[in-house]
């Protein structure tokens, strides 16, 4: 049973940093997965900024807020045709 334990200890050992994938749509499924909010709305670098290893929930929040508020931007008022 030692070699099973010392065999399990060093698959633990082992664990390479996960890299991400490169393409925004697998960046999407992995925010979703990870529960961030309004994921959709964000662009590439700012998924890979937000999945970042060591970000703060506040830091998560921060990004968001910025990319909701440019989306909502382009929302504009339509003008009625004379």
């Amino acid at each position: 049973m030692a070699t099973k334990e010392k065999k399990q200890k060093q698959k633990t050992a082992n664990k390479m940093p996960v890299s991400l994938p490169e393409t925004r749509q697998a960046l999407m499924l992995l925010a979703q997965e990870r529960g961030i909010k309004n994921f959709r709305v964000l662009n590439k670098s700012e998924l890979t900024q937000v999945l970042a290893d060591g970000i703060t929930p506040e830091q998560i929040q921060e990004v968001v807020a910025g990319a909701v508020a440019r989306w909502k931007a382009g929302w504009g008022t339509k003008k009625a045709m004379s």
